[in-house]
């Protein structure tokens, strides 16, 4: 006699997070005009600046965990809208450095109080933004975070299967 399924595993339960996350995320900044990956450049592009830094594209898509081509897409339709400065880095002619520019951290600003205004709703369950229990997980996810994904293995086409 089956027990039936165990129940979901934990990837399916933070693919399911960051798909609700992502989904409240992104209708909360749409009335000042972004979308949540354009929110997740231009938030971090905005804490990099306080403290000092003027971030290549490459360095923005390390820090977001965003692949270098996407950041490159959504940098440029954030310097078509004018929230961002794009610049060759005068010490390396290939990299591209981005900058918010006066309307860019306005809008940035308006956005991240939204953002912290609706993290502190979906952390509710937990006991808001500043709880315990809510220090604890965020430790949990950062562990998992921290840990480098390990290189593809090669497919054998006749078996369908990883070659070791």
């Amino acid at each position: 006699m089956s027990k039936g399924s165990p129940g979901p595993t934990p990837g399916f339960l933070v693919w399911r997070l960051a798909n609700k996350w992502r989904v409240a995320v992104d209708r909360a900044v749409a009335p000042v005009g972004l979308t949540h990956a354009q929110y997740s450049l231009v938030a971090s592009l905005h804490g990099m600046q306080r403290a000092g830094e003027r971030p290549s594209q490459r360095q923005l898509a390390d820090h977001t965990g965003l692949e270098a081509l996407y950041v490159s897409k959504l940098a440029r339709a954030l310097e078509s809208a004018g929230l961002v400065e794009r610049t060759r880095d005068p010490r390396d002619p290939r990299a591209v450095q981005l900058a918010l520019t006066d309307q860019g951290q306005t809008v940035t600003r308006q956005a991240i109080a939204v953002v912290q205004e609706l993290h502190q709703q979906l952390l509710e369950p937990l006991g808001g933004l500043d709880a315990p229990r809510t220090g604890v997980f965020t430790e949990e996810l950062t562990t998992l975070l921290d840990v480098p994904l390990a290189p593809s293995l090669p497919i054998n086409k006749s078996t369908q299967e990883p070659t070791p």
